[in-house]
């Protein structure tokens, strides 16, 4: 039966109190995965997808560790990656002391969150992505497995609709992350490219990535299924370890991704990798 440990404080950022909720598997040694929720980084919070989601996977042999990480428009990139990397540090700080295995992490996100997660996973060493918040900084951010479902590959790629697209789906969530003032006319596209520069997941796969699982359905209308495929295939390109999950009839933020059958594939995955 699952465990639940709710708001414990991991960071105070600028007044803004982060926390976290813990998820815990009643196996024992489970390994432990990172959640970071989707909403386009404009909305949600650690508690999103805690009932369909977070605890059913917890329920499959893996602590699931919930957490906050600061929203745009009030905090702009690279806030959201800071606050997710203090947490990993975090838990590693007080791993022994809640008995959690944190030797080696995981880091699952959904949509939004998949981008900040993978990012993470990809940007060890980067000082300039690393930040301070919640201190710790003597324990690593490094994460030993990702999980990536539904997300964005490439800010601008993602954010460069046409016309029509635009009308269609009439959000900007790319260029809010980034402050570009939004994604209309050629000023805010020009501004956000330049924002993006250096943000695509693709330009930072080596062979020292850490594996990843990488889900996306078939009628993604908000975030392409060729994203997913494309962040696979420059991993394997890059002698990196990488399994892609192309999910039937299933758009974005799914329930087909909920499903028991697909929590069940991404436990075995993360206890087969995490160990």
């Amino acid at each position: 039966m699952v465990s639940v440990e709710t708001d414990l404080l991991y960071a105070d950022a600028g007044g803004v109190q982060l926390r976290l909720d813990i998820h815990r598997s009643a196996e024992p040694a489970a390994p432990v995965v990172v959640y970071a929720h989707g909403g386009g980084w404009t909305r949600g919070d650690r508690r999103t997808d805690a009932t369909t989601r977070v605890a059913p996977l917890a329920a499959c042999g893996v602590t699931v560790v919930a957490v906050d990480y600061r929203l745009a428009l009030d905090a702009v990139f690279p806030r959201q990656l800071h606050d997710l990397k203090g947490a990993v540090r975090w838990l590693r700080a007080n791993g022994e002391r809640l008995g959690l295995r944190t030797e080696r992490l995981g880091v699952w996100g959904a949509s939004a969150g998949a981008y900040l997660g993978s990012l993470l996973a990809l940007s060890e060493g980067d000082s300039a992505l690393e930040g301070d918040v919640g201190g710790n900084l003597d324990r690593s951010s490094a994460v030993q497995a990702v999980v990536h479902w539904f997300g964005q590959a490439d800010l601008a790629a993602t954010a460069g609709r046409s016309a029509v697209e635009a009308r269609l789906l009439p959000f900007h969530f790319e260029a809010d992350l980034l402050g570009a003032g939004g994604a209309g006319g050629a000023g805010g596209a020009q501004s956000l490219a330049e924002r993006a520069r250096g943000l695509s997941l693709l330009t930072r796969v080596s062979a020292q990535a850490p594996p990843f699982l990488i889900a996306h359905g078939d009628r993604d209308r908000i975030v392409p299924p060729a994203e997913g495929l494309a962040l696979h295939d420059a991993l394997s390109r890059a002698g990196g370890s990488s399994r892609f999950e192309l999910l039937g009839g299933a758009g974005h933020e799914d329930p087909l991704f909920d499903a028991p059958a697909n929590l069940a594939l991404t436990a075995a995955w993360l206890r087969a990798v995490l160990g």
